[in-house]
């Protein structure tokens, strides 16, 4: 079978297995998030954290829950690294420093899990497990939580009622989130991937060099990492590591888990606003972005050009041989269109126009289908600047789902839309403008622009993939990183909260023969061209400086 007849089947074998899955898990998400009955393992919980969990929340205490949550999670992952040369199973690591244990813990509770580190020389079992892995778990527990609110802003008539965050969050967590990961990880680890406790052991290489190689629980941290759309590694190769991923069936199976709940979570939304149309049409936007730029991305590393990667048939460097580069440019389209950050190649080595496409993933908002939860928060606000430059058009007050669209809903969207692209271009016109920095960068000119371009678009879109090519492990990335991650992931959520109490609040407006019909291919059409328009656009300006120019050189 040939390189390119093998890419078409691993694409299409993803598009219709998560086809299959969208009805099923969309449907039992919508129960776990609806249902009122409450197991006895829940019930202790709530005990134990001082919860009533029959009560519910306006969207200010909600979004405080979340804030407040997302803090004491930064500061205990922030002492469990300080402190970790005294822990059991510390494997003789040192404390991690002050400014790196920073920067990972903004990392992975706000689910970008940017790693400014190697894994395996620097992180001790017991801080990777109840460390880095539970913060994978809540953290995208998180963002189904806050995407869920705001739906219920869209269901919800009169109120100022959101649920209750700390009930969403062990639900998500205990029902979806554990017994997916748990599944997953027996079947990777029947591939192959190591789960054990082990100091790892020294071996002697091909060329007669000793090599200490680690183990660890690989497995249960490497599933969940994809599940939520997280993306740290157990080791500094991440998902090309054999270890963490063993095979080409894994690496398919990997690339399911990173797409599977962000691609289902319309179904629920479709259920919960008691219209499954709605739930096709945006997962039909979503699909149609992600298919459309991972083909894209596919072609232009096919072409190969440059003379070395002509000269042997593929642009195959930092490609791991196992995957081949067509599935491994499939790989980082997904993770650059989920917030997972996870890589299985170097997206640095990518040819300039390829590795363009991961950049500009991210610039969408990672909407396509984006991060758990947060995909789906960050599409409906596309949706809602969608039906508002429609109103405009035909001279009409913008509704969507029965709701108005007035100055207070598109001031909570337009701020939505601009924070992450201001972390962005402020915070690498900085890093460009600090000569100090730009001593770390390893390439310059074009492709060194780009390097630090997606080095704040991951960090602000709360990806956590890299291009490389600069040492970010100093004081000031790890700090200036850390707010990116930090501001990009809470303000947003903020205003997510925001226009979901607002929403809330209105009375349901009655369809009309004026009512832009939301479940039909018109508005899919537009909701696709806003999002291209409105958000990637913003970017132009810096893509033409780096990738593009660094492409037509």
């Amino acid at each position: 079978m040939s390189p390119t007849a093998a890419g078409v089947i691993f694409i299409a074998s993803l598009v219709v297995v998560l086809a299959l899955v969208y009805k099923p898990l969309g449907d039992y998400m919508y129960r776990v998030v609806s249902r009122t009955k409450h197991s006895v393992v829940e019930r202790g919980i709530y005990r134990v954290i001082g919860v009533n969990p029959d009560g519910e929340q306006t969207w200010g205490v909600y979004a405080r829950s979340v804030l407040a949550f997302s803090v004491i999670s930064i500061l205990f992952l922030y002492l469990f690294q300080r402190v970790q040369s005294h822990l059991w199973l510390s494997l003789g690591f040192t404390n991690v420093t002050p400014s790196l244990s920073w920067n990972t813990a903004v990392s992975f509770v706000t689910n970008t899990n940017w790693q400014a580190y190697s894994g395996e020389s620097t992180m001790g079992h017991l801080v990777q497990m109840a460390g880095l892995a539970v913060q994978n778990f809540v953290s995208a527990a998180v963002g189904i939580s806050v995407a869920v609110a705001l739906v219920r802003g869209f269901a919800r008539r009169r109120t100022n009622q959101l649920g209750n965050f700390w009930v969403d969050l062990v639900r998500i967590s205990i029902r979806i989130l554990l017994p997916m990961a748990v599944i997953s990880a027996i079947v990777l680890i029947a591939g192959g991937a190591i789960q054990n406790l082990s100091a790892g052991h020294d071996i002697t290489t091909v060329a007669g060099a000793t090599q200490h190689v680690t183990g660890g629980p690989v497995a249960s941290q490497e599933v969940i990492k994809e599940l939520g759309t997280n993306g740290g590694g157990f080791y500094n190769a991440n998902s090309a590591h054999p270890f963490e991923n063993p095979a080409s069936w894994t690496n398919w199976l990997e690339v399911f888990l990173l797409l599977v709940i962000s691609f289902s979570l319309p179904r629920t939304f479709g259920r919960m606003v008691g219209s499954n149309k709605q739930g096709y049409a945006i997962v039909s936007a979503m699909a149609i972005m992600a298919v459309g730029s991972i083909v894209v991305l596919n072609v232009l590393q096919g072409m190969h050009h440059g003379t070395v990667p002509q000269a042997v048939g593929a642009a195959t460097e930092g490609t791991e041989s196992r995957f081949g580069v067509l599935n491994s440019a499939t790989f980082a389209g997904a993770t650059t269109l989920t917030s997972t950050g996870a890589v299985d190649s170097f997206h640095d080595s990518y040819t300039s126009l390829g590795g363009a496409i991961p950049m500009a993933n991210m610039m969408l908002g990672e909407v396509a289908p984006g991060g758990t939860g947060s995909g789906l928060y960050g599409i409906l606000i596309l949706a809602v600047i969608t039906v508002f430059v429609a109103g405009l058009m035909v001279g009409r007050t913008p509704e969507y789902l029965g709701k108005k669209i007035g100055a207070r809903e598109v001031k909570f969207a337009s701020l939505y839309i601009l924070t992450t692209p201001t972390l962005v271009l402020v915070g690498a016109a900085f890093a460009m403008a600090l000569g100090g920095e730009r001593a770390s960068m390893l390439n310059t000119g074009a492709h060194g622009l780009s390097e630090v371009l997606y080095a704040f678009t991951s960090a602000s879109n709360n990806n956590g993939s890299a291009f490389a090519g600069i040492g970010v492990n100093t004081t000031w990335y790890n700090t200036a990183l850390g707010l990116a991650m930090l501001l990009g992931r809470f303000l947003p959520i903020v205003f997510v909260m925001g226009l979901a109490g607002s929403l809330a609040k209105q009375k349901p407006v009655p369809e009309s023969t004026g009512t832009l019909k939301t479940h039909q291919p018109l508005f899919v059409g537009m909701l696709v061209g806003v999002t291209l328009v409105v958000v990637l656009l913003t970017y132009l300006p810096a893509l033409a400086l780096g990738p593009l120019a660094e492409g037509v050189h």
